[in-house]
C-alpha cells in the first residue's frame, strides 16, 4: 500500500533518527486499560455525559485525545492478547467469545509479547489487575481444574505455583486478579495465591461458583489493585532502570461494586458511580508518578478493552442507563460490547508524554490496541522480526502529531464476541456478516432501532462510511458492490496470509473460519 509504503520507506531517516534520540532516555510507560468502559462515558468524549471524570478529562488536556481508537475485539481476552502480542487473537483458538475460569494460557511460550521486548532493554516490568489469558494450574487428582460443583471445592492444589502466568509472558512482577467474577476469588502475586481459596463461593455476585479465600470482598479488589499499583510506581523513583506498568484495571466491569465513598456521587447509577471511582484510580497513579519526580519522561496511555456491557451481568446496561439517567455510555455510536458495530469496539484513548505529545491535541487518525507493540518497537529503535507483532503498526508518527489522517493503517480488522468479522479502510467498514442475525448477544432494543430510524436492509453483509454516519444508519452494502467486493479480498488476504502488516508471510495457529461457516454456540457467552 503506498501509504504504509511512504510511512515506513519515505520517512525511515527522519523517524530512525528521532527513535535513536528517544533511546538515549528510554521512557517509562503506564498503560492502563479500563474494562468494559464506553466510548462516551468520559466527559471530554461526551459532553453530555453523567458521570464526572475529571482526571481523565485533565489527561486528555495534558496530551492527545484520539477520536477514532479502536480494541482489536468487543471483548477482553482477545483485545487483551493483541494488546501484548501485537497480534489479532482470532489468529489463535479463540475465536468466539473469551477464555474460561481455569482456561489454559492463550500466550503462547514463545511469542514475542510488549513485556519481553521491553525486558530486553532493561525495562522492569508490571502488570497489575485482571490478566484473562490463562494459565495452568497444578490439580491433587491430577485431572483438568474445575470450580465449585455443588458443594465440592476445586481439585486445583492451591499450595504449588500457578504455571505460565504474566511472570512468564514478560513481566517481573504480577498482582491481581485472573478475572474479578471468576474463581479462584483470591489476589495472585507473581505465580502463588496469597491464601488459600478453602471457602465455596456461590450466588449473588460470584455468578461463577468456585473457590474463595475468607473474607474476600469484591469492593476491595479495585482499592487493592491501585495501592499495589501506587506502591510499585514509588518504589521505582529508587531505581535507574526504565520501567513498564500494565495496569488492566477491573472496573467498570461486573461486578459493579463501588467504594463507599464513590456511591451516589454521580447520575448514572452504580455504574457512573464505578466509573467515577476508575477515574480516581487513574489519579491515584498519575499523582504518584508525579510525586515520584516520574512524570516528565513518562508516556501513559489510557483507554478501555471494548464498549460498555448490555444489560444481563451489569444493570442497567448500556441501553437501559439511556432511558433510566439519560446518559449513554456509546455516545453516538451504534452497539455496546459484544458487537461488530463501532459501540463495541471504539473507545477513548488518551496519551500524555510531556514534551514529546502536544498538550490538548485531538487526533483522528485510525489506530488500535494491537499497534501497541510496533510503536513500543519503535520508541526503542528495534527491528521487530517477522514471526512477531503479525498486525502491529506503530503510531508514535499520530502520537508526535507527524501524520496526515489515513497514513497509519492499511486497514484494521474487528471481530465480534460471536465471531463476526468487520474490516475497515478509510472511511469505510465491511461487517461481513447477514444482517438478519443481531450482533450483540440481547440485540438493540426496539425503541432505539425506532429512534434512530435504520435503513432496513436483509443483506449478506453491512457497509457504512463511518465519517459521515457514526451511528451505521444507512447500510450501503447493496449500493457498493465492487467496494464490498474489495474490503472481503482484502480481509481474505489478511486471513491467509498471517499478517496485515508488510513481511514474510506466517501461519496462523488454526485454520481460521468465517462467522458464516462457524458452528453455532448452544448459548451466547455472558462471561467477561
Amino acid at each position: 500500500m503506498l501509504t504504509l509504503g511512504w510511512l515506513t520507506l519515505g520517512l525511515a531517516f527522519p523517524c530512525v533518527f528521532h527513535t535513536r534520540a528517544m533511546a538515549a532516555e528510554l521512557p517509562n510507560i503506564v498503560y492502563v486499560l479500563a474494562d468494559d468502559l464506553g466510548y462516551g462515558d468520559l466527559g471530554s468524549y461526551n459532553p453530555d455525559s453523567k458521570i464526572p471524570t475529571p482526571r481523565l478529562d485533565q489527561l486528555a488536556r495534558d496530551g492527545m485525545r484520539f477520536t477514532d481508537a479502536h480494541s482489536p475485539s468487543s471483548v477482553c481476552s482477545p483485545t487483551r492478547y493483541a494488546l501484548l502480542t501485537g497480534r489479532y487473537a482470532w489468529r489463535t483458538r479463540l475465536q468466539r467469545n473469551v477464555l474460561g475460569p481455569w482456561d489454559k494460557p492463550l500466550i503462547a511460550p514463545d511469542r514475542l509479547t510488549v513485556g519481553k521486548l521491553l525486558q530486553k532493554h532493561g525495562y522492569e516490568t508490571a502488570c497489575i489487575g485482571k490478566w484473562h489469558l490463562g494459565q495452568n494450574y497444578i490439580t491433587k487428582d491430577g485431572k483438568p481444574p474445575m470450580g465449585g460443583v455443588k458443594n465440592a471445592l476445586s481439585n486445583v492444589d492451591f499450595t504449588q505455583p500457578i504455571g505460565e502466568g504474566p511472570v512468564s509472558r514478560g513481566f517481573d512482577h504480577y498482582f491481581g486478579t485472573i478475572v474479578p467474577n471468576y474463581p479462584p476469588y483470591c489476589f495472585i502475586e507473581n505465580d502463588r495465591t496469597i491464601g488459600i481459596p478453602s471457602l465455596l463461593a456461590k450466588g449473588g455476585n460470584f455468578n461463577i461458583p468456585g473457590p474463595m479465600v475468607p473474607d474476600w470482598k469484591l469492593e476491595e479488589i479495585l482499592p487493592q489493585l491501585t495501592s499495589h499499583a501506587v506502591k510499585w510506581i514509588e518504589d521505582r523513583s529508587h531505581s535507574k532502570r526504565p520501567f513498564f506498568l500494565y495496569f488492566p484495571l477491573t472496573s467498570p466491569h461486573y461486578p459493579v461494586v463501588p467504594s463507599s465513598e464513590f456511591v451516589g456521587k454521580t447520575e448514572a447509577g452504580a455504574y457512573g458511580d464505578f466509573v467515577f471511582q476508575t477515574d480516581w484510580c487513574v489519579g491515584q497513579v498519575l499523582d504518584a508518578l508525579e510525586r515520584a519526580g516520574l512524570s516528565d519522561n513518562t508516556l501513559v496511555i489510557f483507554t478501555s478493552d471494548n464498549g460498555s456491557e448490555v444489560t444481563g451481568e451489569v444493570k442497567p446496561g448500556v441501553y437501559d442507563r439511556v432511558q433510566q439517567y439519560g446518559h449513554r455510555s456509546s455516545g453516538e455510536l451504534r452497539g455496546a460490547k459484544r458487537d461488530a458495530w463501532e459501540g463495541g469496539h471504539r473507545v477513548p484513548f488518551i496519551a500524555r508524554w510531556p514534551g514529546k505529545i502536544p498538550d490538548g491535541e485531538v487526533c483522528d487518525e485510525t489506530i488500535c490496541h494491537v499497534d501497541f507493540m510496533a510503536t513500543v518497537a519503535e520508541i526503542l529503535g528495534e527491528a521487530l522480526p517477522d514471526n512477531s507483532a503479525e498486525d502491529s503498526v506503530s503510531i508514535l508518527p499520530a502520537l508526535l502529531n507527524r501524520t496526515r489522517i489515513g497514513t497509519i493503517r492499511e486497514a484494521t480488522v474487528h471481530h465480534s464476541a460471536r465471531g463476526k468479522f468487520a474490516i475497515r479502510r478509510g472511511d469505510w467498514v465491511l461487517i461481513d456478516a447477514p444482517t438478519g442475525d443481531d450482533n450483540a448477544a440481547n440485540g438493540e432494543p426496539q425503541w432505539l432501532k425506532a429512534e434512530r430510524q435504520y435503513t432496513p436492509h436483509n443483506l449478506k453483509g453491512e457497509l457504512y462510511n463511518v465519517r459521515e454516519d457514526r451511528a451505521q444508519r444507512y447500510n450501503l452494502y447493496a449500493e457498493k458492490p465492487v467496494l464490498v467486493e474489495e474490503l472481503k479480498t482484502l480481509l481474505e488476504k489478511y486471513i491467509r496470509e498471517g499478517r496485515s502488516t508488510p513481511g514474510t508471510p506466517q501461519r496462523n495457529d488454526v485454520e481460521v473460519q468465517p462467522f458464516s461457516s462457524q458452528p453455532a454456540p448452544a448459548k451466547p457467552n455472558t462471561a467477561p
